[in-house]
Protein backbone atom coordinates (compact mmCIF):
# COMPACT_ATOMS: atom_id res chain seq x y z
CA UNK A 1 0.00 0.00 0.00
CA UNK A 2 2.89 2.31 0.68
CA UNK A 3 4.08 2.30 -3.01
CA UNK A 4 0.47 3.04 -4.40
CA UNK A 5 0.14 5.92 -1.58
CA UNK A 6 3.43 7.31 -3.12
CA UNK A 7 2.48 6.55 -6.39
CA UNK A 8 -0.92 9.18 -5.63
CA UNK A 9 1.34 11.73 -4.08
CA UNK A 10 3.73 11.70 -7.11
CA UNK A 11 0.74 12.61 -9.47
CA UNK A 12 0.53 16.21 -8.47
CA UNK A 13 2.79 17.37 -11.83
CA UNK A 14 0.27 16.14 -13.98
CA UNK A 15 -3.12 16.83 -12.04
CA UNK A 16 -2.12 20.22 -11.86
CA UNK A 17 -1.44 21.69 -15.41
CA UNK A 18 -5.13 20.13 -16.57
CA UNK A 19 -7.15 20.87 -13.90
CA UNK A 20 -10.49 22.68 -14.93
CA UNK A 21 -12.17 23.82 -11.37
CA UNK A 22 -10.02 25.78 -9.20
CA UNK A 23 -12.86 24.36 -6.13
CA UNK A 24 -10.90 20.93 -6.98
CA UNK A 25 -8.24 21.07 -4.47
CA UNK A 26 -5.15 18.75 -5.40
CA UNK A 27 -4.45 17.98 -1.19
CA UNK A 28 -7.70 16.77 -1.27
CA UNK A 29 -8.42 15.10 -3.91
CA UNK A 30 -4.87 13.08 -3.00
CA UNK A 31 -5.87 12.13 0.63
CA UNK A 32 -9.97 11.11 -1.39
CA UNK A 33 -7.80 8.56 -3.63
CA UNK A 34 -5.73 6.90 -1.12
CA UNK A 35 -8.64 6.64 0.78
CA UNK A 36 -10.38 5.02 -1.47
CA UNK A 37 -7.92 2.59 -2.26
CA UNK A 38 -7.03 2.07 1.46
CA UNK A 39 -11.17 1.17 1.80
CA UNK A 40 -11.24 -1.55 -1.16
CA UNK A 41 -8.53 -4.18 -1.37
CA UNK A 42 -9.52 -5.26 -4.70
CA UNK A 43 -9.20 -1.98 -6.43
CA UNK A 44 -5.79 -1.77 -4.61
CA UNK A 45 -4.72 -4.93 -6.21
CA UNK A 46 -6.18 -3.74 -9.10
CA UNK A 47 -4.48 -0.56 -8.94
CA UNK A 48 -1.05 -2.40 -8.29
CA UNK A 49 -1.13 -4.30 -11.62
CA UNK A 50 -1.91 -1.15 -13.39
CA UNK A 51 -0.70 2.19 -12.17
CA UNK A 52 -1.30 4.00 -15.41
CA UNK A 53 -4.61 3.50 -15.09
CA UNK A 54 -4.86 4.94 -11.74
CA UNK A 55 -2.56 7.65 -13.31
CA UNK A 56 -5.28 8.16 -16.17
CA UNK A 57 -8.16 8.33 -13.81
CA UNK A 58 -6.38 11.06 -11.13
CA UNK A 59 -5.28 13.37 -14.25
CA UNK A 60 -9.71 12.46 -15.11
CA UNK A 61 -9.98 14.21 -12.25
CA UNK A 62 -8.49 17.38 -12.83
CA UNK A 63 -9.46 17.53 -16.36
CA UNK A 64 -12.97 17.37 -15.68
CA UNK A 65 -12.95 19.25 -12.68
CA UNK A 66 -14.51 16.94 -10.06
CA UNK A 67 -13.95 15.60 -6.89
CA UNK A 68 -13.75 12.17 -4.87
CA UNK A 69 -15.56 13.53 -1.63
CA UNK A 70 -17.32 10.72 -0.52
CA UNK A 71 -19.59 13.65 1.12
CA UNK A 72 -20.65 14.80 -2.22
CA UNK A 73 -21.26 11.19 -3.91
CA UNK A 74 -20.06 12.71 -6.92
CA UNK A 75 -17.71 10.34 -8.73
CA UNK A 76 -15.09 7.35 -7.48
CA UNK A 77 -12.27 5.32 -8.37
CA UNK A 78 -13.91 1.71 -9.31
CA UNK A 79 -12.31 -1.02 -10.48
CA UNK A 80 -13.23 -1.87 -14.43
CA UNK A 81 -11.66 -4.70 -17.17
CA UNK A 82 -8.44 -4.81 -15.42
CA UNK A 83 -7.97 -1.18 -15.08
CA UNK A 84 -8.57 1.55 -12.30
CA UNK A 85 -11.41 4.22 -13.57
CA UNK A 86 -12.99 7.42 -12.99
CA UNK A 87 -17.03 6.48 -12.46
CA UNK A 88 -18.83 9.74 -12.16
CA UNK A 89 -23.05 9.49 -10.77
CA UNK A 90 -25.63 11.15 -12.19
CA UNK A 91 -25.55 13.39 -9.43
CA UNK A 92 -21.99 14.44 -10.50
CA UNK A 93 -23.15 14.91 -14.49
CA UNK A 94 -25.89 17.30 -13.05
CA UNK A 95 -23.20 19.15 -11.25
CA UNK A 96 -20.96 19.43 -13.85
CA UNK A 97 -23.58 21.36 -15.89
CA UNK A 98 -24.74 23.24 -13.11
CA UNK A 99 -21.08 24.53 -11.79
CA UNK A 100 -20.25 24.99 -15.74
CA UNK A 101 -23.49 27.97 -15.52
CA UNK A 102 -25.10 26.16 -18.58
CA UNK A 103 -28.07 25.02 -16.08
CA UNK A 104 -29.71 26.53 -12.91
CA UNK A 105 -30.65 23.03 -11.60
CA UNK A 106 -31.37 19.73 -12.77
CA UNK A 107 -33.43 16.74 -10.95
CA UNK A 108 -33.86 13.34 -12.41
CA UNK A 109 -36.27 11.08 -10.38
CA UNK A 110 -37.50 7.59 -11.10
CA UNK A 111 -41.94 7.03 -12.08
CA UNK A 112 -43.55 4.06 -10.39
CA UNK A 113 -46.94 2.96 -11.60
CA UNK A 114 -48.68 4.43 -8.87
CA UNK A 115 -47.75 7.70 -9.44
CA UNK A 116 -49.24 10.60 -11.49
CA UNK A 117 -47.16 11.58 -14.02
CA UNK A 118 -47.82 14.24 -16.65
CA UNK A 119 -45.43 16.11 -19.42
CA UNK A 120 -46.92 19.27 -19.72
CA UNK A 121 -45.31 20.57 -23.09
CA UNK A 122 -42.13 22.20 -24.22
CA UNK A 123 -40.32 24.40 -22.06
CA UNK A 124 -42.37 23.27 -18.73
CA UNK A 125 -41.62 21.23 -16.00
CA UNK A 126 -43.59 18.01 -15.52
CA UNK A 127 -45.61 17.45 -12.54
CA UNK A 128 -45.20 14.22 -10.66
CA UNK A 129 -47.30 13.00 -7.59
CA UNK A 130 -46.39 10.23 -5.53
CA UNK A 131 -47.17 9.04 -2.59
CA UNK A 132 -43.76 8.71 -0.97
CA UNK A 133 -43.98 6.42 2.24
CA UNK A 134 -47.14 4.18 0.43
CA UNK A 135 -46.70 1.52 -2.09
CA UNK A 136 -45.75 3.17 -5.32
CA UNK A 137 -45.55 -0.05 -7.48
CA UNK A 138 -43.32 -0.88 -10.28
CA UNK A 139 -41.15 0.95 -11.97
CA UNK A 140 -42.33 2.64 -15.48
CA UNK A 141 -39.73 5.14 -16.28
CA UNK A 142 -37.79 8.04 -15.59
CA UNK A 143 -37.13 11.25 -16.38
CA UNK A 144 -34.70 14.24 -16.37
CA UNK A 145 -35.47 17.44 -15.87
CA UNK A 146 -33.24 20.65 -15.98
CA UNK A 147 -33.53 24.60 -15.63
CA UNK A 148 -31.66 26.79 -18.16
CA UNK A 149 -30.14 29.81 -17.22
CA UNK A 150 -32.90 31.65 -19.49
CA UNK A 151 -35.57 30.12 -17.37
CA UNK A 152 -36.53 27.32 -19.74
CA UNK A 153 -37.31 23.66 -18.69
CA UNK A 154 -35.62 20.80 -20.67
CA UNK A 155 -36.61 17.28 -19.88
CA UNK A 156 -36.00 14.17 -21.04
CA UNK A 157 -37.91 10.51 -20.43
CA UNK A 158 -37.61 7.21 -21.16
CA UNK A 159 -39.61 4.49 -20.40
CA UNK A 160 -38.80 1.43 -18.60
CA UNK A 161 -38.60 -0.79 -21.80
CA UNK A 162 -35.94 1.59 -23.14
CA UNK A 163 -33.74 1.44 -20.35
CA UNK A 164 -33.51 -1.98 -19.63
CA UNK A 165 -32.97 -2.43 -23.66
CA UNK A 166 -29.78 -0.24 -22.61
CA UNK A 167 -29.00 -2.53 -19.06
CA UNK A 168 -29.07 -5.06 -21.66
CA UNK A 169 -26.25 -4.19 -23.74
CA UNK A 170 -24.21 -4.20 -20.44
CA UNK A 171 -21.54 -6.99 -20.60
CA UNK A 172 -20.95 -7.26 -16.79
CA UNK A 173 -24.98 -7.20 -16.25
CA UNK A 174 -25.04 -10.14 -18.32
CA UNK A 175 -22.32 -11.91 -16.14
CA UNK A 176 -24.43 -11.53 -13.29
CA UNK A 177 -22.86 -8.26 -11.34
CA UNK A 178 -21.89 -4.92 -12.36
CA UNK A 179 -23.29 -1.58 -11.00
CA UNK A 180 -26.76 -2.34 -12.98
CA UNK A 181 -27.47 -5.56 -9.87
CA UNK A 182 -25.98 -3.02 -6.91
CA UNK A 183 -27.60 0.36 -7.55
CA UNK A 184 -29.98 -0.14 -10.35
CA UNK A 185 -31.55 3.11 -9.28
CA UNK A 186 -28.50 5.03 -9.80
CA UNK A 187 -28.18 3.67 -13.41
CA UNK A 188 -31.57 4.18 -14.19
CA UNK A 189 -31.27 8.04 -13.52
CA UNK A 190 -27.83 8.15 -14.81
CA UNK A 191 -28.73 6.86 -18.55
CA UNK A 192 -31.76 9.15 -18.79
CA UNK A 193 -29.34 12.51 -17.79
CA UNK A 194 -26.81 10.63 -20.93
CA UNK A 195 -29.60 10.91 -23.13
CA UNK A 196 -31.05 14.17 -21.88
CA UNK A 197 -27.94 15.99 -21.87
CA UNK A 198 -27.27 16.21 -25.80
CA UNK A 199 -30.22 18.73 -26.12
CA UNK A 200 -28.92 21.14 -22.80
CA UNK A 201 -26.85 23.99 -23.67
CA UNK A 202 -23.48 22.82 -24.74
CA UNK A 203 -20.93 22.38 -21.55
CA UNK A 204 -17.43 21.01 -22.32
CA UNK A 205 -16.68 19.42 -19.00
CA UNK A 206 -19.74 17.33 -19.13
CA UNK A 207 -19.13 16.55 -22.66
CA UNK A 208 -15.78 15.03 -21.90
CA UNK A 209 -17.47 13.88 -18.91
CA UNK A 210 -19.81 11.55 -20.41
CA UNK A 211 -17.10 10.38 -23.20
CA UNK A 212 -15.16 9.56 -20.86
CA UNK A 213 -17.70 7.21 -19.29
CA UNK A 214 -18.58 5.46 -22.69
CA UNK A 215 -14.47 5.20 -23.36
CA UNK A 216 -14.46 3.02 -20.23
CA UNK A 217 -17.17 1.35 -20.82
CA UNK A 218 -19.05 1.41 -17.43
CA UNK A 219 -20.69 -1.64 -17.80
CA UNK A 220 -22.03 -0.56 -20.91
CA UNK A 221 -21.37 -1.43 -24.40
CA UNK A 222 -21.63 2.08 -26.23
CA UNK A 223 -25.21 2.76 -27.53
CA UNK A 224 -25.49 3.25 -31.17
CA UNK A 225 -26.76 6.52 -32.95
CA UNK A 226 -30.05 6.00 -33.58
CA UNK A 227 -30.97 10.06 -34.14
CA UNK A 228 -33.07 9.41 -36.65
CA UNK A 229 -32.25 11.26 -39.71
CA UNK A 230 -33.78 14.42 -41.11
CA UNK A 231 -33.56 14.96 -44.65
CA UNK A 232 -34.24 18.98 -44.75
CA UNK A 233 -34.10 19.97 -40.72
CA UNK A 234 -34.87 23.18 -40.95
CA UNK A 235 -37.62 23.17 -43.78
CA UNK A 236 -38.96 20.08 -41.82
CA UNK A 237 -39.20 22.84 -38.63
CA UNK A 238 -40.43 25.46 -40.58
CA UNK A 239 -43.55 23.86 -41.26
CA UNK A 240 -43.93 22.25 -37.99
CA UNK A 241 -43.44 26.07 -36.81
CA UNK A 242 -45.67 27.27 -39.24
CA UNK A 243 -46.79 31.47 -38.39
CA UNK A 244 -45.11 30.53 -35.16
CA UNK A 245 -41.52 32.21 -33.61
CA UNK A 246 -39.01 30.36 -32.66
CA UNK A 247 -37.52 33.01 -29.95
CA UNK A 248 -40.95 31.81 -28.20
CA UNK A 249 -41.70 28.19 -28.72
CA UNK A 250 -38.27 26.90 -28.51
CA UNK A 251 -36.20 30.03 -26.64
CA UNK A 252 -33.38 27.44 -25.82
CA UNK A 253 -32.37 27.92 -29.20
CA UNK A 254 -31.72 31.37 -28.47
CA UNK A 255 -32.39 33.28 -31.57
CA UNK A 256 -34.73 35.75 -33.00
CA UNK A 257 -35.71 33.82 -36.85
CA UNK A 258 -35.31 31.08 -38.47
CA UNK A 259 -32.83 32.37 -40.61
CA UNK A 260 -30.00 32.29 -37.62
CA UNK A 261 -30.84 28.83 -36.55
CA UNK A 262 -28.04 26.22 -37.44
CA UNK A 263 -28.89 22.65 -39.40
CA UNK A 264 -28.15 21.02 -36.37
CA UNK A 265 -30.09 23.12 -33.77
CA UNK A 266 -33.18 22.45 -36.26
CA UNK A 267 -32.96 19.01 -36.66
CA UNK A 268 -32.41 18.88 -32.59
CA UNK A 269 -35.44 20.54 -32.29
CA UNK A 270 -37.32 18.53 -34.96
CA UNK A 271 -36.65 15.56 -32.71
CA UNK A 272 -38.24 17.00 -29.76
CA UNK A 273 -41.40 18.53 -31.42
CA UNK A 274 -42.44 15.07 -32.98
CA UNK A 275 -41.42 13.37 -29.51
CA UNK A 276 -43.83 15.58 -27.79
CA UNK A 277 -46.93 15.08 -30.39
CA UNK A 278 -46.05 11.08 -29.43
Amino acid sequence: MINLVEYISNQESLFLPVLSDESVVWEKEKQFAIQAIQANSYLAGIAEKNQASLQNAIVNIASIGISLNPALKHAYLVPRKGGVCLDLSYMGLLHLAQSSGVILWGQCKIVRANDTYQNQGLSKEPSHLSNTFGDRGDIVGAYCTVKTIDGDYLTEEMSIAEIFDIRARSEAFKKGNGPWKTDEGEMIRKTVVKRGYKYWPKCERLGSAIQMLNDNGEGIVAEKDVTPFIENPIKELQCLLIDKDPARYLPWLKVDKFEDITEDQAAAAVIMLRNAKQ
